[in-house]
């Protein structure tokens, strides 16, 4: 197929979509320069609105297409982004083939952080958005302007990787009144490129808040989760990367924000015992962040005292610190609630023979 009939057909798609009716929302898309992350975070008053805004690929672009949602915007707007399209012709060539353009509102961001951005006439108030080298935030149904203002406010001070700095979007667009009609559903989706996995330039960060009274702040919640169990170890898989290319800088940088996740951990006294200990075993198991890891732990066992696993990873920070004594100890501990475990049997082997 010509490139020309690929991109007939593409626009062919967006033309018989029948879009549903429109419901309050926010959205940001955005690119991190540094990591060439690409994402997007949106909430809506819509039930599961992850299923229909977001739209992103690493090397690629991120899309939010939201109003009377034509969903077909997204895999249609990727696949001419993928072409080499930037942002601009991509929005203007989606907009052009829909006939219900005037009810659509799209935010586009290219993976060289083109964006732009549109808010069809028939739009309900407020409704509108702006973009900047790297970023596109729109919004319909909007208590006013200052919500996307706000939003854009806060993406460009803060500070960290993308998926904090989308939420902290969110969490600035809901402060300044956020959506007139109310709050139903949230979503963050960040894909990013990866040598060793792949599975990373759709889905690095999928998370979804599909009916809560508060989507934005549950919607934080789990990423904080996500951020312990996930995150962290795709940070020390990136460092490795890092390292392998000679880019020392990169890499040093992916190992402090582990450091960074496991702080912002230990500040919070709710912060679950499977947290702690997903972000303590990841520091414990390259020896990093050695007191940091070992409070993390031990708090994670004060929660959950008969837990093998968190025992587990309490004894192997004492041991990457120097305490081997003390590592056998607790991973005793933790064999007498699971006897039969191998692992576990292991471990306390290891342990000794850094005695002898």
């Amino acid at each position: 197929m010509t490139a020309a009939r690929r991109l007939k057909a593409i626009l062919a798609a967006v033309a018989i979509f029948a879009a549903p009716p429109a419901r309050a929302t926010f959205s940001i898309a955005a690119y991190d320069s540094v990591t060439q992350e690409l994402g997007v975070a949106v909430q809506s008053r819509a039930f599961s609105v992850g299923m229909a805004v977001p739209w992103v690929e690493a090397g690629v672009g991120a899309i939010a297409t939201q109003a009377s949602t034509n969903r077909a915007f997204g895999p249609s707007g990727l696949a001419l982004l993928r072409s080499g399209m930037p942002a601009s012709e991509v929005m203007r060539a989606l907009l052009d083939a829909d006939s219900g353009s005037a009810h659509r509102q799209l935010g586009v961001v290219d993976a060289h952080g083109r964006s732009a951005n549109f808010t069809g006439k028939l739009c309900s108030e407020w409704a509108g958005g702006l973009s900047g080298d790297g970023y596109a935030v729109q919004g319909n149904i909007l208590a006013g302007e200052a919500v996307v203002k706000g939003m854009e406010r806060a993406f460009l001070e803060t500070r960290g990787e993308l998926a904090e700095r989308l939420l902290a979007a969110l969490v600035a667009g809901q402060a300044a009144g956020g959506d007139r009609r109310g709050m139903e559903s949230a979503a963050l989706i960040v894909a990013r490129p990866s040598e060793s996995h792949p599975e990373y330039r759709l889905r690095y960060v999928d998370l979804r808040v599909e009916d809560h009274r508060d989507p934005i702040t549950e919607l934080v919640r789990v990423y904080r989760i996500h951020e312990a169990q996930r995150l962290a170890e795709a940070h020390m898989v990136y460092a490795e990367e890092y390292e392998r290319a000679g880019s020392m800088d990169l890499a040093r940088m992916e190992r402090e924000r582990v450091a960074e996740s496991l702080q912002r951990a230990l500040a919070r006294k709710e912060a679950s015992a499977s947290t702690l200990n997903g972000l303590a075993w990841t520091c414990a198991t390259r020896g990093l962040h050695l007191a940091e890891a070992l409070e993390a732990a031990e708090r994670a066992a004060k929660l959950e005292p008969k837990s093998a696993e968190i025992l587990d990873t309490l004894a192997e920070v004492h041991f990457r610190s120097g305490n081997a004594a003390k590592a056998i100890e607790v991973e005793t501990q933790a064999l007498s609630y699971s006897p039969n475990d191998q692992y576990l049997k292991d471990q306390i082997a290891r342990f000794k023979s850094a005695t002898k």
